[in-house]
């Protein structure tokens, strides 16, 4: 019997105060769904993320990108909070 895991494995790179909620550069993740939104809900039940994700832009592979874009095996992403200032 051959025993198959489901999802896929990503790596999350932390940055500023997300770096400060996890204590760690980056981890990685096995995912049972390839949904950027369900990522973000997963680590922020895991670290308490302060952050609402309407004030996070998402990256995948080095490029901004919509909530919806599907993950994929070995993408990398990293959470960067928008920045407001005067």
């Amino acid at each position: 019997m051959i025993n198959t895991l489901a999802g896929i494995d990503i790596r999350v790179e932390y940055f500023a105060l997300f770096k400060a909620c996890t204590k760690k550069m980056e981890e990685a993740i096995h995912l049972d769904s390839s949904d950027a939104n369900d990522l973000y809900s997963l680590l922020t039940t895991k670290y308490r993320f302060p952050i609402p994700k309407d004030r996070i832009h998402l990256e995948v592979n080095d490029e901004y990108s919509p909530w919806e874009t599907p993950l994929k095996q070995g993408d990398r992403v990293v959470f960067i909070p928008t920045v407001s200032g005067g």
